[in-house]
Order: C-alpha cells, then structure tokens, then sequence
C-alpha cells in the first residue's frame, strides 16, 4: 500500500512538474504602447494592427493596449518612461528619441532624403542594426523603423517660396535639436510645443508655423488654422517602435517572437499607409481651401547646408557622416 502510494505521489509530482513550464508559458501578457499621433494616423493604426497580431499568435494571452494622441504624455516623457521601464512600448518620434540616441538626428540631415524609401534602406541594414544597439544600451529594444514622413511648412502669415519669406517667423519644432537648427539657420524663430497643444497655440498666435509630414497636418486638422502649406521637404523623421529593455527581458523567448513577428507585419503596413497618403491628402488640403506653394530647393539646400557641417564635426560625427555618405 505503501509503494502504491509513493508511485502515485511521484506520478502526480512528476506531472506537475512537466505542467510548470506550460502554465508559466501560458501566463497573460499585458503590455501598454503609447504614441502621440492622433487616431486615424498610420501610427494608430500600425500599433492596433500590432495588437491585433500579437493576440492571435498568443491565442489571446499577449495583450497590447494602444494609447494615442499623448495620453500617456508627449514624445519625450515616453521615452523617459521606456527607460525606466514604467511605459512598455511607443511609437516614438526620431527628435526625442535623439536626446537618448544622439545618433537618431543623423536622419534629419536637411534635405538628405527625397523620399521615405531611400532612408529605409539605410535603416533596414547595417547602419539600422547599429543604431538598434545603440538604443538597446539606452534601454530601449527597436522592434521597426516606422516612417514619420518626409516634413513640410506651413504658417498662417503667407506663402513661402523663398528663404526670405522665413525671415522673423515663430514656428512651432517638436524637440529635436537638428529642426531648431534648421529653423534657425532660414532666419525663422524656433519655439518648442508639445504636439498636443500645437493646435490652440496656432489658434492662438503664440506661434505663426509648424512644419510636419502632410499626414500628421491633416489628421490633426492643422488645416482649420493655418492656410499657407509650403512643400519644402527639409527632412525626413523616422518614428522608431521601442520596447522598453526591462519589458523586453521580461518576456520569454516565445512571446518574443511573437512581438517580433508581429511587429514586422505593423511596420509592413505603417510604411505602406505613410507612402500612400501624401499625394491623396494634398489634393484634400487643396480642397479645404490650404493655399499650396513650392521653394526654391536649391536656395534653401545652401542656407541650411551649415547645419549639416556643425553636426558631422560634432561627438556623433562619425556615424552622421556614414549616414550621409551612405544616402549621397
């Protein structure tokens, strides 16, 4: 009686422990994403599509929550709490990133990029997996490269077709140090607002300007109150995905690759929404009443070609100069 006890007691011992690795594996995952972008951005609607694929490759037991439109602060407060592991995930912005990565602000070179494309291809090779272990030493894991765009002006005083027309102007820069270089550099006043309160400082005139990629200006209905658009293309921005490194180690390898994998369809789609959008919405901006002007490119390529000049003599010199080397 006695050994058929102790058989039944091993059976049962050795079965709960071949169940502990599947009941741990089975554990539910909840993990926050936030971004500043309003709902019907390609930024929203890549992170729910994340989501949306990491619950069905988890059979439900990876949950993204999506919080847009800065619930959860602006750019550079995520960031903050990527690092301390307070914020999962964010679809951040190349400028606030930069204050942790200096390295980001190499993509901002002005007029480096004429189309999104052409960083990509940096961004998905050599020069991407460095700048991914750059930012897995600042705490953070890139799980995609999004595109925030190739960027353009707008204002409420008058149209711009020349670097004078800038002159003495206050345009709104999110914080990135290379768009207040910029600015600065065509004779305008760079001033930072947070993107959310962007629309009633433009209402307001606390500022005359913003510049940003067509989409962000239309899905947030920066149209209802600037009506000058100036298609001057002056940089190209990035909005890098991020995971938080403490988030990141917490996960097993499975549910790793499962964000991974899902991760690389959201960017897929980002990408694919971002390319198609410009040329449908300038014609809707167009019917909305935005007046829409060209520059001189090559006149404001020369006034801006300083910026360049200060940032590859500087302590990230050397990886802006294969960024550019690379893009030339």
């Amino acid at each position: 009686m006695q050994r058929k006890i102790f058989n039944l007691t091993a059976v049962a011992l050795i079965g709960a422990a071949l169940m502990t690795p599947v009941l741990a594996h089975a554990q539910p995952v909840k993990l926050t994403l936030g971004h500043g972008s309003a709902p019907d951005n390609p930024r929203h609607l890549a992170s729910l599509k994340l989501a949306e694929i990491a619950k069905a490759k988890s059979n439900g037991r990876i949950e993204v929550q999506v919080a847009p439109s800065a619930q959860l602060g602006d750019d550079a407060a995520m960031v903050t709490a990527l690092r301390t592991g307070a914020l999962d995930m964010s679809a951040n912005s190349q400028g606030a990133v930069s204050a942790a990565v200096p390295e980001y602000a190499a993509y901002g070179m002005p007029f480096l990029f004429s189309t999104p494309a052409q960083a990509f291809q940096l961004l998905d090779g050599p020069l991407g997996k460095e700048l991914a272990d750059k930012s897995a030493a600042k705490g953070m894991v890139v799980l995609g490269y999004w595109d925030n765009g190739i960027r353009h002006m707008t204002n409420g005083k008058h149209p711009i077709t020349k670097v004078a027309d800038m002159q003495g102007l206050k345009m709104r820069t999110p914080p990135d140090a290379v768009l207040v270089d910029i600015m600065q550099s065509l004779g305008a006043q760079a001033q930072q607002i947070k993107f959310a309160e962007l629309y009633v400082a433009l209402q307001q005139g606390v500022v005359d300007g913003q510049e940003n990629p067509l989409v962000n200006f239309h899905a947030s209905k920066l149209y209802e109150v600037q009506k000058h658009l100036a298609l001057t293309s002056h940089m190209f921005q990035m909005t890098p995905l991020l995971i938080s490194k403490r988030s990141w180690d917490r996960l097993n390898e499975a549910d790793r690759r499962i964000l991974t994998e899902a991760a690389a369809e959201a960017t897929a789609l980002q990408r694919k929404l971002s390319s198609e959008a410009d040329a449908r919405l300038l014609e809707d901006l167009k019917a909305k009443g935005v007046q829409v002007s060209t520059v001189d490119k090559v006149e404001f390529s020369k006034a801006t070609a300083k910026v360049q000049e200060k940032w590859t003599s500087g302590p990230i010199g050397p990886y802006v100069k294969k960024v550019v080397d690379a893009a030339r």
